[in-house]
């Protein structure tokens, strides 16, 4: 008795459309990513164990390191209107290009009286040693106090909603310095605020 041959199919599998949808996807997550602003200052944060992830809008954070502070808002709405408020606090005015070129800046540490020239600068110059030494925390200049009283101001005014802070210090700042800062946020009422650390691995 014959026996019926069965016709043998091809195994090879056509992956055209899977990486049409590969590329499609690759595409939307670089299109719609954020890129991460370059910071002038780099701290190494304590660890924890506690997770809780910063807050990508309505907030401020504050990085602390090498005796210095640095301020940085989310949103440019937010970022142009403080810069407003603060023009008006100190007698300055900004051209519609100087606050546009201000909403795009991330986190930054000049006096007020060094704005307009940090502004013109591009990327690269901002990044320079011995460009940015922080914002004034002087008792009798406390430039930071009058930064995170606007930037409370313009979320409020843009968002409809209350400013969260975040203090990003360095592992090793002193303490005198960051009690310096908590002092600012006590001052206008901030008695609850984040602390940035390094997630430690955890105990198995």
């Amino acid at each position: 008795m014959p026996r019926i041959k069965v016709k043998r199919t091809s195994t090879v599998t056509d992956m055209t459309a899977m990486c049409d949808v590969a590329a499609l996807l690759l595409t939307f997550f670089i299109l719609t990513a954020t890129a991460r602003q370059p910071e002038p200052l780099a701290v190494s944060t304590p660890s924890s164990t506690y997770e809780f992830k910063v807050p990508a809008e309505n907030n401020a954070i504050l990085t602390i390191g090498q005796g210095q502070v640095f301020f940085e808002v989310a949103g440019t709405k937010v970022r142009a209107k403080t810069l407003e408020l603060m023009g008006e606090q100190y007698k300055m005015t900004f051209t519609p290009e100087e606050i546009k070129r201000f909403s795009s800046i991330g986190s930054f540490g000049v006096p007020v009286a060094s704005l307009k020239s940090f502004i013109k600068m591009d990327g690269g110059e901002r990044m320079k040693p011995g460009v940015q030494r922080g914002i004034p925390t002087d008792s009798t200049d406390n430039q930071l106090n009058s930064w995170v009283l606007n930037a409370r101001k313009a979320t409020k005014e843009i968002n409809n909603q209350d400013m969260r802070v975040s203090i990003k210090g360095d592992a090793k700042e002193e303490y005198p310095v960051v009690k310096k800062i908590i002092d600012v946020l006590q001052k206008q009422s901030v008695n609850k605020f984040l602390l940035v650390t390094n997630a430690e691995a955890k105990k198995k």
